[in-house]
Protein backbone atom coordinates (compact mmCIF):
# COMPACT_ATOMS: atom_id res chain seq x y z
CA UNK A 1 0.00 0.00 0.00
CA UNK A 2 1.90 3.38 -1.03
CA UNK A 3 1.86 6.20 1.59
CA UNK A 4 -0.97 8.50 -0.89
CA UNK A 5 -3.49 5.76 -0.78
CA UNK A 6 -6.11 6.51 1.39
CA UNK A 7 -7.70 4.13 4.34
CA UNK A 8 -10.14 2.23 3.20
CA UNK A 9 -13.71 1.29 4.47
CA UNK A 10 -14.61 -2.47 5.30
CA UNK A 11 -17.93 -2.48 4.25
CA UNK A 12 -18.44 -5.75 5.74
CA UNK A 13 -18.51 -3.61 8.56
CA UNK A 14 -21.78 -2.18 7.00
CA UNK A 15 -23.75 -4.93 7.94
CA UNK A 16 -23.31 -4.65 11.63
CA UNK A 17 -23.72 -0.98 12.08
CA UNK A 18 -26.98 0.98 11.91
CA UNK A 19 -28.04 4.72 12.38
CA UNK A 20 -27.74 5.46 16.30
CA UNK A 21 -30.43 7.72 15.90
CA UNK A 22 -33.24 5.75 13.99
CA UNK A 23 -31.72 2.03 14.01
CA UNK A 24 -32.36 2.22 10.43
CA UNK A 25 -29.78 0.99 7.46
CA UNK A 26 -26.99 2.92 6.29
CA UNK A 27 -25.68 3.36 2.87
CA UNK A 28 -21.68 3.60 2.01
CA UNK A 29 -20.85 6.61 0.20
CA UNK A 30 -16.78 6.03 -0.63
CA UNK A 31 -16.95 9.76 -2.63
CA UNK A 32 -17.97 11.69 0.41
CA UNK A 33 -16.42 8.95 2.67
CA UNK A 34 -20.19 8.69 4.75
CA UNK A 35 -22.31 6.40 6.06
CA UNK A 36 -25.64 7.86 4.86
CA UNK A 37 -29.02 7.46 6.75
CA UNK A 38 -31.43 8.64 4.95
CA UNK A 39 -34.35 7.41 7.58
CA UNK A 40 -33.15 10.22 9.76
CA UNK A 41 -31.52 12.54 6.89
CA UNK A 42 -27.71 12.13 8.08
CA UNK A 43 -24.35 11.41 7.16
CA UNK A 44 -21.43 9.95 9.48
CA UNK A 45 -18.22 10.18 8.46
CA UNK A 46 -15.44 8.22 8.34
CA UNK A 47 -12.00 8.95 9.51
CA UNK A 48 -8.69 7.03 9.07
CA UNK A 49 -11.59 3.85 7.99
CA UNK A 50 -13.38 4.59 11.08
CA UNK A 51 -17.02 5.24 11.04
CA UNK A 52 -18.07 8.15 13.71
CA UNK A 53 -21.50 6.78 14.67
CA UNK A 54 -22.16 10.55 16.57
CA UNK A 55 -25.44 12.21 15.45
CA UNK A 56 -22.76 15.39 17.17
CA UNK A 57 -20.76 14.59 14.56
CA UNK A 58 -22.84 13.94 11.47
CA UNK A 59 -23.90 16.30 8.32
CA UNK A 60 -27.45 17.40 7.86
CA UNK A 61 -28.38 15.77 3.88
CA UNK A 62 -29.66 18.79 1.89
Amino acid sequence: MSETAPVSFDRRMLEALVCPQTQATLEYDAEAQELVSKAANLAFPIRNGIPVMLVDEARTLD
